[in-house]
């Protein structure tokens, strides 16, 4: 158990010395987003893909996804790598915010205040409640009859 303990801080290590690579995650409904942000010219790659490409070049998702580098004034200084998975395609847009805004106060933490400011630290915690037994679903009832 100690090897597999001191392997871990080992490897945690070797992450570190890269200079300026952070890895951070992003969660929304069902959506993971993990993200790696280093120093760069502002690529965005999502899922091996330029993100305009897999979020079908919508102008909502690019504001969205975007937003963190704005309200920081750091649009084209860092290269994005991130690996979405599960939900769809606005999850998926959120969980990159988030896992963006928490890479960047990770390489800088006085960016922390106005991220939080404008909520961009905050997860969303709405999820889709459950189908409860005896419903049609999670909160609409059979049809009832009087007689």
């Amino acid at each position: 158990m100690e090897e597999k303990l001191s392997n871990n801080l080992e490897i945690n290590k070797k992450e570190e010395s890269k200079p300026g690579k952070v890895l951070a995650t992003g969660r929304r409904k069902t959506s993971v987003a993990r993200v790696w942000l280093f120093p760069g010219t502002g690529k965005i790659q999502v899922n091996k893909k330029p993100y305009n490409l897999y979020f079908l070049q919508r102008p909502l998702y690019e504001k969205i996804i975007l937003e963190p580098f704005r309200v920081t004034d750091t649009l084209g200084k860092f290269d994005v790598v991130a690996k979405l998975e599960g939900g769809g395609l606005t999850g998926q847009a959120d969980a990159l915010r988030l896992g963006i805004s928490r890479a960047l106060t990770l390489i800088n933490p006085s960016f922390r205040p106005i991220l939080k400011r404008r909520g961009l630290l905050t997860r969303d915690p709405r999820e889709k409640e459950r189908k409860k037994y005896g419903q049609k679903g999670a909160r609409k009832r059979f049809q009832w009859t009087k007689r």
